[in-house]
C-alpha cells in the first residue's frame, strides 16, 4: 500500500441491499489482515454506528458537524473493532445545510484529506439515495463497491448509479471506478437468484465479484449485539464470505 488510504464508497440507491452490512464486515475483514481501517457513516439512519454498539442519540458531535461546521473528523471517530466516524439523525439535515456552500460536493473529500496517511482503507457507507451525501462519498472515493440484491428490480438501480458515476467522473472525480458488484442476500434455492446473477454477469462481466453473500439470520443478529458478523460468529459462513471478498479486493480484483 502507498502511504495514502484507499477510499472505498459503498453505494446503491436502493435500500435493503446489505450495504451497511457489507461496509462494516469487509472493513473488519481488512482489519483482521492487519490493515488500519476507518469506516465513515454517511447515512442519517446511523446503522453502521449502531452496528458497533454506539447509540447515535448520545453523540454530541457527528458527521453532520464535520460536513457542515468543519469540525475535525478526528473528533467524531470512536475506536471499536475498526475506527468509526459516527453518524446521527442530524445528518438528515446536512443536505439542506450544505446546499449553500461553495464546493459542497467536495466537503467529505476535504475533511478526509488530513487523515488519509493514518489508514490503509477508508470505507464509506452511504444513504439509500443519490443525493448530496452519496455524491460527496463518490467524489471522495477511489473505488465504489455496489452491493446488489439478487432480484431483478434491485439490479435496475445499477443503471441510475452508473449514470450518476459518469456525471461525477465528468465534473468532480475523473478517477473514480467501480471496484466490483457484489451479489448479496442470495437465496441459493431459488431459480430467480441464479437468473439474476446470470443477468449481472452478462452485463458487467468480471466486475461482478466471485464472492456471494448468502441470506442468513446472522446478519440481523450481529448488529443487535453491536458487533460485526466476523466477531459474532467467527467460524460461520457469513464471516467467511466477507473474508473471501476481502481477499478479492486485496488481490486487486483478481476474480
Amino acid at each position: 500500500m502507498d502511504s495514502k488510504a484507499k477510499v472505498i464508497a459503498f453505494a446503491n440507491q436502493k435500500g435493503g441491499v446489505a450495504k451497511t452490512t457489507t461496509t462494516l464486515n469487509l472493513a473488519v475483514a481488512f482489519a483482521e489482515k492487519g490493515h488500519r481501517v476507518l469506516c465513515i457513516d454517511m447515512d442519517p439512519q446511523g446503522n453502521l454506528t449502531m452496528s458497533q454498539g454506539i447509540d447515535p442519540d448520545t453523540l454530541e458531535t457527528s458527521m453532520y458537524d464535520v460536513l457542515v461546521h468543519r469540525v475535525s473528523i478526528r473528533e467524531v471517530i470512536r475506536r471499536r473493532e475498526i475506527d468509526v466516524a459516527c453518524a446521527s439523525i442530524d445528518l438528515a439535515g446536512a443536505e439542506i445545510a450544505m446546499s449553500a456552500q461553495i464546493g459542497r460536493e467536495r466537503a467529505l473529500e476535504k475533511v478526509v484529506k488530513p487523515i488519509r496517511g493514518e489508514y490503509d482503507f477508508i470505507c464509506v457507507d452511504t444513504p439509500p439515495s443519490l443525493g448530496l451525501l452519496t455524491i460527496n462519498a463518490l467524489t471522495a472515493a477511489d473505488k465504489v463497491i455496489v452491493p446488489v440484491q439478487c432480484e431483478y428490480l434491485s439490479m435496475r438501480g445499477l443503471v441510475q448509479l452508473q449514470n450518476t458515476l459518469a456525471m461525477i467522473r465528468e465534473n468532480l472525480n475523473p478517477d473514480v471506478e467501480i471496484e466490483g458488484i457484489l451479489p448479496t442476500l442470495m437465496d441459493t434455492r431459488t431459480i430467480h437468484a441464479k437468473e439474476a446473477i446470470e443477468i449481472l454477469e452478462e452485463n458487467f462481466g468480471d466486475r461482478v465479484f466471485a464472492s456471494r453473500i448468502k441470506k442468513t439470520i446472522r446478519f440481523a443478529e450481529a448488529p443487535v449485539k453491536g458487533m460485526s458478523v466476523l466477531k459474532y460468529e467467527p467460524d460461520g459462513m457469513a464471516a467467511q464470505s466477507y473474508r473471501d471478498l476481502a481477499k478479492e479486493v486485496l488481490g486487486n480484483g483478481k476474480r
